[in-house]
């Protein structure tokens, strides 16, 4: 290809992006129109219906077109997120029309100026804005009361250290409100003066929040550490001491760091860190009804039994759902608390003003903190043209139906004595049991990036929730392959993030579990680790769904018995999982037991799955078998698929074709049967 050529197509391309930038202008300025319209009819903000139907015309059109689904799924959702937040936004600024200014004065604290003006511009967008750095979160307080400033950007908590204690102590106190909050991805790095590398530094300069954040790197590394007053900054620490083996821990949002280099990226304990920040003012703001809103109270109750119970239960009865809890000593009465609680609503709903009436009058003293706006736009639920719809079968287990060692009330926590409702499990917006049925698919193994990628994709397309692949792999023979180790979940966990599916993987031994349960977001127990209790009870200690695999030779009642040693560290997320057991019959690799689901339900309020891959050993013969699951009532599926089961390296026999895997989809949404 020539120069020109070449030169030519990015010409080409340029005047695409410059038309695509045009056109979402447009439809911002449509977006606008539209709630204008729907302020003079005093409608809701948001019609879900409509955006259902503007992503299946999309998906429609990107089939015509030959785009892939997931590519244009993740472009539509954030228009239509970008359009939400546009309307929120119009809606905010009449409702509080004498704030509105072209230019602002924020205080922030130094220590974390890169973080702060971060959520600063992100929370007020195209205006300007002025900084007055504090040394203090306190002069941050203090700035904002006295009108030195218009607003005040605090760091309230962090999804690793959690709250900032601080804060709360002080929003005590504090004559000013909460208007607002914004959540903030940071990326921690280690910086120091250029030339050095991690084996040359021996101490690190940080504040006691960045230790909290990376601790395990500073201890594998060895890493003395040097606190920071409240008020420094790591990088200007550097550059002010200016001498070799020296390093500070700072964020990528940091722009400047001229004269120093990054020296380790990405060191935090767990991937994707966020920050939560809250904005005072003098002034509490009005969030428009159609606005979805949080509100803020502090409250203190009598020193008697079940007092906070009773006020909790409160919100309950209101139908308000309550999204933070922190308790903070009162100061000056020994052993009492004050009690901070976020619930979603807004503070003129009659719902909510009833609530914290009742609340009030059960406390020794109560007050709101802020009515503000919910800056995360959910995105609307829509499933793909070949996404499994919910449950159309619904089995009904017979009231009266003899079971084996049930005549005694069990003591089980797995057991419906225990707990009568059906327990559902939650994954990043993934429900698992109650009438969903949910697919978790992928390869038996992690092998290659390519493959997981690939396999990650049309998982994706399909419709399946949950991506799965095997990084450490339990094999009868030892020659066989055992699997990539971490270098494989790596990659399972970069094809889960791309396609934006929660992923599940197989723990083996006690010394891994803490390290995988950081990186997977479900583990699962294989069949022959299901009475490995050492490994059950340290599974327990973490706070990552566990599917529990019966083991080939167990019973019923040996499947809910090894179940109790995850439930009772602690850990109630807890799903099981029918994958066929050992009979005499040797035309399947084992026999499927479907009377599980039923049995299982009737005695347990935890989530069933079915492996219909593992039990048949022989593909073709799974696609019924994962259907016959759907029929009598699982709560959802495991299955296997592989872009070349020819050349598998484990379980090559039982894992679909992709072609087979797009027509299971597709039947188990629409017809009862198929040909494969």
């Amino acid at each position: 290809m020539s120069k020109d050529t070449l030169s030519n197509l990015r010409t080409q391309i340029s005047d695409l992006d410059a038309k695509l930038l045009e056109i979402l202008a447009q439809r911002k300025d449509v977006a606008l129109k539209v709630v204008s319209e729907k302020e003079k009819g005093n409608q809701n903000l948001r019609d879900e219906s409509r955006e259902q139907e503007v992503l299946l015309n999309a998906f429609k059109k990107s089939k015509e077109l030959g785009l892939d689904n997931h590519y244009v799924n993740s472009i539509f959702k954030e228009i239509l997120a970008d359009s939400n937040r546009i309307q929120r936004k119009y809606l905010q600024s009449k409702i509080n029309s004498e704030s509105a200014v072209d230019a602002l004065k924020i205080s922030c604290q130094q220590a974390y100026v890169k973080y702060n003006t971060e959520a600063a511009k992100k929370h007020f967008t195209n205006t300007s804005l002025n900084y007055n750095l504090c040394e203090t979160i306190k002069d941050v307080f203090e700035e904002v009361q006295q009108g030195k400033s218009d607003y005040g950007i605090i760091p309230i908590e962090n999804t690793i250290a959690g709250a900032n204690n601080e804060v709360y102590d002080l929003l005590l106190n504090a004559q000013n409100q909460i208007v607002g909050e914004i959540k903030v991805q940071i990326e921690t790095c280690l910086v120091a003066l250029a030339g050095e590398s991690i084996k040359s530094i021996k101490e690190v300069y940080c504040h006691p929040r960045d230790v909290m954040l990376c601790r395990n790197f500073l201890a594998e590394n060895g890493l003395k550490i040097r606190y920071l007053a409240d008020y420094e900054n790591a990088v200007d620490k550097i550059r002010e001491l200016n001498k070799p083996g020296i390093a500070g821990l700072t964020g990528k949002l940091l722009e400047d760091i001229t004269g120093l280099a990054v020296i380790a990226e990405d060191i935090s304990n767990q991937k994707e860190v966020f920050f939560r920040f809250i904005v005072v003012a003098r002034k509490p703001v009005k969030v428009d009804m159609r606005v979805p809103a949080k509100t803020s109270i502090v409250f203190s109750t009598q020193q008697v039994p079940g007092a906070l119970a009773d006020a909790l239960n409160v919100f309950k009865n209101y139908e308000i759902n309550l999204t933070k809890l922190e308790s903070r000593p009162v100061p000056g009465n020994n052993w009492e608390e004050m009690f901070y609680l976020d619930l979603q609503g807004n503070v003129q709903d009659e719902r909510v003003k009833l609530a914290l009436d009742e609340v009030g009058k059960q406390s020794k003293f109560i007050r709101v903190l802020g009515c503000y706006p919910i800056p995360d736009v959910e995105a609307v639920q829509v499933k793909l043209p070949t996404q499994v719809d919910d449950r159309k079968v619904e089995v009904k287990v017979p009231e009266k139906v003899a079971v084996v060692a049930t005549t005694k009330k069990s003591s089980l926590i797995s057991s419906r004595d225990h707990k009568q409702e059906d327990t559902i499990i939650e994954v990043k917006g993934v429900k698992i049991g109650g009438k969903s049925f949910t697919v978790m698919s992928g390869p038996c193994s992690v092998e290659s990036y390519q493959q997981i990628m690939d396999c990650a994709e049309l998982a994706s397309n399909t419709g399946c929730q949950i991506l799965r692949g095997g990084c450490f792999k339990p094999r009868t023979s030892p020659y066989s392959f055992q699997g990539l180790g971490y270098e494989g979940l790596d990659m399972l966990v970069e094809a889960g993030k791309k396609y934006h599916m929660p992923i599940i993987t197989e723990v083996m031994s006690t010394e891994d579990v803490h390290k995988v349960a950081e990186k997977t977001d479900i583990i699962q127990v294989g069949a022959r680790n299901m009475q490995n209790f050492t490994l059950l009870a340290e599974i327990g200690k973490t706070q990552k769904p566990v599917l529990l695999k019966r083991g080939m030779s167990c019973t019923i009642s040996d499947m809910l018995d090894a179940a109790e040693y995850i439930l009772a560290q602690g850990n109630l997320q807890v799903m099981f999982c029918e994958r066929g057991i050992r009979t005499f019959e040797t035309a399947t690799r084992f026999t499927l037991d479907l009377s599980a689901v039923p049995l299982i339900k009737r005695r347990s309020h935890l989530p069933i799955i079915i492996d219909p891959s593992h039990a048949a050993g022989v593909r073709d013969l799974v696609p019924a078998l994962a259907i016959a699951a759907k029929a009598i009532g699982a709560h959802g599926i495991i299955v296997e698929f592989h872009p070349e089961p020819e050349k598998a390296l484990s379980d090559g026999p039982q894992a679909l074709r992709f072609h087979q895997m797009e027509k299971l989809m597709q039947d188990l949404g629409n017809t009862p049967w198929g040909d494969y």
